[in-house]
């Protein structure tokens, strides 16, 4: 096993299960390996989890000092970027590709009869470049789509209107074959010719839904008239378009050379984010932290962190994408809010990874310093319901019963968002008959809160229902008009799947939304769990006991010990009462037998 430092395990232990491109880097800080991965922890955490069998990848793993990584949406757009880095960056331990080939695209001339088709070289004079695909079947699958749904001309002669018009093109096979619509020939005209052409170039840049809408329609309207062979066609060209037509946006020559802006905070705390984008290809990806000192503005933190990074990465370039226009920015740069298309994906991906740089950063200060987290968590739920203070100290209730019977119910609380298990309570329900859940509540809270009283202990921050309105308005009703106490009252609202979504809380009481990805939500189910956990135990533990008490508990002179070696051997209650005396005697003896015995065939009522 290769020896791993404890800045390596902190990296490893935060890094996300999605697909990216992890660099490693040596004590020089510079790039001795760039790397795709389908799941970036499962990737990386290999290198170090055994020792590796080839020479090279052993050493590579001795010079790794740090790793970065960059996420992205899928295993396509990772093996664009690790291409784009490996090329930027030549690393030691990369093979390079000494052909310099480069991928297929896909280019719409800018002739005055377009034509599409692939190619390697790009040359932007000639017309618009989409891609580059990183499988040559993409481009050909896209193609073919295209050309099916759309006649467009596939030859290379230079067609121009005065030649259509004077009639100097003769249709060739392809037309009579339904391939091409003859546009040469006049047979539909220039501008129907540069409908398909739109239409086509929406195909390609992923940006089809109206064709999508049209081919939906299409297929819904055959399938009705029992055409199941059209439905059938147009069923694959629908999932063709669904498939191919979502372009990469990690490395596209159409965009030119920019830099792309995450911003994201936590607390204090600022994350902000930038990507590289050179020649079409992002070729760099970083992201800093700021902590706040005097509550900045957002805008003024993300000019601070722009010029921050455009610094450590020599930029110059004159466009930038942002989230939010900065405070103060360089009149020179032109700032884009990139509300759609290609550059919007790139602010989508730049504000994914400073997001998951955020997710990072907190996961490993967590293990550093676990309250931090609960303290955060908390800070949430007092910010969220305004409370007059952190609730470092919850009591949260539930009863448990069924239909009345072994009614019982438990408090478990929670301390600085951990279960703190000795104080744990158990209540058997005693003045409540039949099921009464809230009298149940209230019998139960007031209990709770008079011992306290009594023994001048301490009382919780925050009491949390683990029910509805009906809930809470049972214990404020003790808590606040009966002990005169003042303490919150949250309840949880499940939605109709059984789910908690709501909290429901304040005089009168309101409906707070939350939100299931929030660590808020995950601490609010794990102490909605534990209570009926902890009160299920308990009701079955009660309704055990009353269960296989019966009417052995009557007899007296037959203690536990017998009553187990009872029901260790004959199971119920029903075989003893029929069990012989010699039966009884094998098992429990002479005296306890004609005890037992006595007891069930005296009266036989019983």
């Amino acid at each position: 096993m290769p020896t791993v430092s404890p800045h390596i395990k902190s990296i490893l232990s935060s890094l996300p299960e999605r697909p990216g491109v992890y660099q490693h880097l040596d004590k020089d800080g510079n790039i001795i390996y760039v790397g795709k991965a389908k799941n970036l922890k499962r990737r990386v955490s290999s290198y170090f989890q055994k020792e590796q069998e080839w020479l090279k990848t052993r050493q590579l793993v001795q010079h790794i000092a740090d790793i970065k990584y960059v996420v992205v949406d899928s295993e396509q757009d990772a093996f664009l970027l690790e291409n784009n880095l490996i090329k930027q960056y030549q690393p030691h331990y990369n093979i390079l590709l000494k052909d310099g080939k480069s991928y297929p695209s896909i280019c719409i001339t800018r002739e005055a009869y377009p034509r599409i088709f692939k190619t390697r070289k790009i040359i932007p004079s000639i017309g618009d470049y989409y891609g580059p695909y990183s499988f040559g079947n993409t481009v050909d699958l896209v193609l073919e789509l295209v050309h099916k749904l759309y006649p467009i001309r596939t030859c290379a002669m230079p067609i121009t209107p005065d030649g259509v018009a004077r009639g100097k093109y003769k249709v060739c096979l392809k037309y009579h074959l339904h391939h091409c619509c003859g546009v040469c020939a006049d047979c539909i005209s220039r501008d129907e010719y540069l409908q398909y052409i739109d239409a086509a170039r929406k195909i390609i840049r992923g940006d089809a839904r109206e064709i999508r809408t049209g081919l939906e329609q299409q297929m819904h309207l055959a399938a009705q008239r029992f055409d199941y062979e059209t439905a059938a066609e147009l069923k694959e060209k629908l999932d063709l378009v669904d498939k191919f037509c979502s372009k990469t946006i990690i490395s596209n020559t159409h965009i030119g050379q920019l830099d792309v802006f995450g911003y994201d905070e936590q607390g204090e705390n600022v994350y902000i984010s930038m990507l590289h984008v050179q020649n079409g290809s992002v070729v760099h990806g970083q992201t800093i932290e700021y902590k706040k000192q005097l509550d900045e503005p957002r805008e003024e933190l993300l000019a601070f962190g722009m010029v921050e990074l455009r610094t450590r990465l020599n930029s110059i370039t004159r466009e930038v994408i942002v989230p939010f226009i900065p405070d103060g920015f360089d009149e020179n740069l032109h700032i884009n809010l990139a509300l759609s298309g290609d550059k919007k994906r790139l602010l989508d991906l730049a504000m994914q990874n400073v997001r998951q740089y955020k997710k990072d950063q907190l996961k490993q200060s967590d293990k550093l310093n676990p309250d931090q987290r609960a303290m955060r968590v908390l800070g949430a739920l007092q910010a969220l319901l305004n409370l007059p203070k952190t609730p470092l100290f919850i009591d949260s209730y539930d009863n448990s019963s069924i239909q009345g019977s072994s009614a019982v119910a438990a408090c478990v609380v929670f301390k600085k968002a951990k279960p703190s298990k000795s104080d744990y309570k158990r209540f058997k329900i005693k003045t409540v008959v039949g099921q009464d859940d809230y009298a149940s509540m209230r019998e139960i809270v007031r209990r709770r809160y008079q011992d306290i009283i009594d023994e001048q202990g301490d009382f919780p921050d925050l009491i949390i229902a683990d029910g509805g309105i009906g809930q809470v308005h049972a214990i404020r009703e003790v808590v606040e008009q009966q002990l005169g106490l003042s303490i919150p009252v949250v309840g949880l609202k499940k939605d109709d799947k059984h789910r908690t979504n709501t909290l429901l809380y304040g005089d009168p009481v309101q409906e707070v939304s939350l939100k299931v990805t929030d660590e808020l939500f995950r601490l609010l189910v794990k102490i909605q769990d534990e209570v009926h956990r902890f009160a299920i135990s308990y009701h079955k533990n009660k309704r055990s006991k009353a269960q296989t008490s019966s009417q052995l508990d009557d007899i007296h002179g037959v203690g536990p010990v017998t009553k187990q070696k009872l029901l260790a051997h004959f199971h119920t209650v029903s075989r003893i009462r029929t069990a012989t005396l010699p039966e009884l005697t094998e098992i429990v003896g002479t005296r306890s037998a004609s005890i037992i015995y006595t007891y069930f065939n005296t009266d036989l009522s019983r």
